[in-house]
């Protein structure tokens, strides 16, 4: 066991929850190690259910194409805990020195106490946000936000809420308008939020807030729209339009991403202009999210000629975006399309696959090694059939693959494949195929 793993394993076992919103042991902590959310670079704070780390990935690539060094703070992982954090000039992921000094002294002064993995992981991460030199720090928000650790941030330059959808309905509420009032909990007095498009209850919660703390809004759809106009991004907003390049990143929803990426940027005062924000696009990278399998051992144990498609979306709105994608692909290129999925116990897989009735042909149901709280496959394969699809339970992830072969064989076409439901069945793939994210 090397010494990242063996200190993380630690600070696992400090509380007996893996989730436990206050902000108490988090102040009391950052208190301790001397206060660096006070010494951070301007920071963009990111909220919402779906679209963060899209959203957040897209900023860095413009904020990079202009010259600055971003801090990045996003989570889970897919494959390296390191992954979570990226330093200064490049965005270069941690390395494992730097993040085991920052785990260590946040052992030490936590002493013992009480205190969530996620807190202490991160106060880890803003030690070393506070002492490498940055223009911008991009602090995407863990679960909800009013009461996660991240929101310790006095003044950010501008607060992002991304689509709000049901999850974590344990932890932020039954209704939409909860949810969407723990979200919008990172909007701070004066200070701008941007506001992606958002169902009626949400959007509600979140502008009366907005108001309540005079904190100028820019919302989607009336101060700023995105739109695809023939194969490229048109951005418009009270100074113009601008003529764009689509993201680098699939799916008619990171259209909307891109949009309010670019608002969070304007509103924050660091647009670069349209033709350094054009580079920026064309370079967005965010792993994991409708990202196309090319090569690889995984790939040779799928059917020959198969097109591979990796997201790890896990709630009804991701389920919906991804759906989309799909039905698209398919009125491009007809092909088969079959599922390979894992989902954990909080997640909602009805609602997750209802969008697929009658696109995807057949779902195979796998576990995931790297979570405890993971959905049995043979109860996975129940709750697809609920929601119209057809679903085999599979031990390994190498069977399921096989039997799509077997299928292939038969419908003598290759199929279209999407592994999905899950970041860390996402990763399991990635580490599986040696695609570390870099």
């Amino acid at each position: 066991m090397d010494q990242i793993t063996a200190i993380l394993d630690r600070l696992l076992a400090l509380h007996p929850k893996e989730i436990d919103l206050s902000l108490g042991r988090m102040e009391r902590l950052l208190a301790a190690l001397g206060h660096p959310e006070r010494r951070l670079p301007p920071v963009i704070h990111v909220a919402g259910t779906n679209g963060k780390g899209s959203v957040t990935g897209t900023m860095r690539a413009i904020l990079e194409a202009a010259g600055k060094r971003c801090h990045v703070y996003t989570s889970p992982h897919l494959v390296s805990f390191n992954e979570r954090i990226r330093l200064g000039e490049g965005g270069r992921i941690v390395d494992d020195a730097k993040l085991f000094d920052a785990l260590l002294r946040c052992e030490e002064a936590n002493a013992g106490q009480e205190i969530t993995f996620f807190e202490i992981t991160t106060a880890a991460g803003l030690l070393l946000f506070a002492e490498e030199p940055a223009d911008v720090l991009l602090l995407e928000v863990g679960l909800g936000g009013r009461l996660d650790a991240t929101n310790v941030i006095d003044r950010p330059l501008a607060s992002v809420i991304t689509p709000v959808s049901m999850d974590h309905e344990k932890f932020l509420g039954s209704r939409l308008g909860e949810i969407a009032g723990e979200k919008a909990g990172i909007i701070k007095p004066g200070c701008p939020v941007v506001v992606a498009p958002q169902e009626p209850e949400a959007e509600a919660v979140i502008l009366r807030l907005a108001q309540r703390l005079r904190a100028p809004v820019h919302l989607f759809g009336q101060d700023f729209t995105a739109f695809q106009d023939h194969g490229r991004l048109a951005f418009q907003d009270e100074e113009g339009l601008h003529d764009l390049p689509l993201s680098n990143l699939s799916g008619s929803h990171q259209i909307i991403n891109a949009g309010v990426a670019i608002a969070a940027l304007k509103a924050a005062g660091l647009w670069p202009g349209a033709e350094i924000a054009a580079r920026g696009l064309r370079k967005v990278n965010w792993p994991g999210r409708l990202q196309p399998l090319t090569h690889g051992p995984l790939l040779e144990k799928c059917p020959e000629g198969a097109e591979v498609w990796l997201d790890g979306g896990h709630n009804p709105g991701a389920g919906v975006a991804i759906a989309r994608f799909m039905g698209e692909q398919e009125e491009r290129h007809p092909r088969p399309l079959y599922l390979v999925s894992a989902m954990l116990t909080t997640k909602d897989p009805v609602g997750f696959f209802r969008p697929f009735e009658g696109l995807a042909r057949h779902v195979a149901c796998v576990p995931i090694t790297s979570s405890t709280t993971a959905r049995d496959p043979f109860e996975l394969a129940d709750f697809a059939r609920v929601a119209g699809l057809e679903a085999t339970p599979f031990t390994r992830l190498d069977d399921a693959l096989a039997d799509i072969v077997a299928c292939a064989q038969k419908d003598g076409e290759p199929p279209r494949i999407l592994i999905c439901g899950s970041l860390y069945l996402v990763g399991e793939v990635l580490a599986a195929n040696g695609m570390t994210p870099r």
